[in-house]
């Protein structure tokens, strides 16, 4: 696989698919820039070899065609701060308007196209085009980690346009990070895994069995784990048609001598409210008018244990509501001990999503080895299964 490191731009125009799918206020402003700035490095080596930039991104979900509050207008101003050039845009990302301004860059200049989503065909991995983008660019970068595992237009499909198919610096650290997790990993391994719901998770975690040493589940998903016990859980969140497969892990780990930790006591709340009457009570005994809302007490110090003795670490979850102050004492805890067990030496990886945005709004962004740029890629790939934009950059 070519890197951008290992390629030399000079003269080259790079067309590069970037993931610049950042939140927007009611101003549209940029609330979270992370991927934005995760994408600033592979650019600045283009530039500095002395190539030309066009950059294409998705932002939201548009239905019906172009609407302003998805338009990556909102990103040039930024994009110009940071790079220290007047970057330029393009209110199409294909057609005549489009292709005069890429054809004209000279190097050092920068052009971001609009949004690819304005295009159904862009999802939807249409040949045709994936052809009309690629006049964008003499060689291809993907640089869209949070997209790698979709099959569209300009993740995966346009590479065959290309001799040339780089990989950028995003998708590079991301995939030599999920490495350290899946094969290079110190021992002890240990996976956390929170969230909602056990079956979104359930690929992830029957794969990680076969390789961790601890696997440690809180959040929604531990309810489902308890009713399977024969626990009462109230009004707490519960995946019925998974109680089975919830079984059927407790057995496995069990079989691949696998400690498996679950929480044995919660932060139960009278209503899915930050304001509500609260109390801690056992796990397998939750009032019936009650919802478990957060790991308990004595669940943090059951896991405090197990995190800062490992010198691998994989957490994709939260341990329950962290939007809620209230509930967000378990993430945050886990949040610390992830730090502490990084600070002892070993290595954290972030899964994206949910636990990215915990981390980083509790404060730990800086503290941890590495955050990954994309939930649903980051958990295909550790799931063992193949990310067309990825094969692509490999054919």
């Amino acid at each position: 696989m070519k890197t951008v490191d290992s390629y030399n731009f000079s003269g080259k125009r790079a067309l590069i698919r970037v993931d610049f799918n950042v939140p927007l206020n009611e101003k549209l402003e940029i609330t979270d820039d992370n991927r934005l700035k995760a994408a600033l490095p592979t650019i600045k080596k283009i530039l500095a070899d002395g190539g030309s930039v066009v950059l294409m991104s998705h932002l939201g979900r548009p239905k019906e065609g172009p609407e302003d509050k998805f338009s990556l207008r909102h990103v040039v101003p930024y994009l110009s701060d940071k790079l220290g050039v007047q970057v330029q845009f393009a209110g199409d990302c294909i057609g005549a308007e489009a292709s005069e301004k890429s054809s004209a860059l000279k190097s050092g200049e920068v052009l971001v196209l609009e949004n690819l989503r304005f295009y159904k065909e862009e999802t939807k991995g249409d040949v045709d085009f994936a052809k009309k983008l690629s006049v964008h660019g003499d060689v291809w970068v993907n640089d869209a980690f949070g997209t790698a595992h979709r099959a569209h237009a300009s993740t995966a499909v346009i590479a065959q346009f290309y001799d040339d198919k780089i990989c950028g610096k995003v998708i590079e650290a991301e995939l030599v990070n999920a490495e350290k997790v899946l094969k290079t990993g110190e021992k002890p391994l240990t996976a956390i895994m929170g969230g909602a719901k056990i079956g979104d998770k359930i690929l992830i975690i029957e794969n990680m069995i076969d390789k961790v040493d601890n696997l440690i589940i809180g959040g929604g998903m531990a309810y489902t784990f308890m009713k399977a016990q024969g626990g009462n859980i109230g009004q707490s969140l519960c995946q019925e048609e998974n109680l089975d497969l919830a079984l059927s892990l407790i057995e496995k780990a069990k079989n691949k001598g696998v400690n498996l930790l679950l929480p044995v006591d919660t932060m139960a709340a009278d209503s899915f409210d930050n304001d509500a009457k609260t109390k801690v009570c056992d796990i397998m005994d939750i009032p019936d008018d009650y919802q478990g809302l957060d790991i308990g007490p004595k669940s943090i110090e059951l896991f405090k244990e197990v995190v800062i003795k490992s010198k691998t670490i994989l957490w994709n979850g939260p341990m329950g509501v962290f939007e809620f102050p209230t509930f967000a004492v378990g993430t945050n805890a886990i949040a610390a001990y992830v730090v502490e067990a990084t600070e002892n030496g070993g290595f954290s990886l972030i899964g994206g999503g949910d636990s990215a945005a915990a981390v980083n709004i509790l404060g730990y962004g800086d503290q941890v080895s590495y955050i990954s740029t994309g939930g649903g890629a980051l958990l295909e790939y550790m799931e063992g299964k193949v990310l067309p934009g990825v094969a692509a950059l490999e054919q």
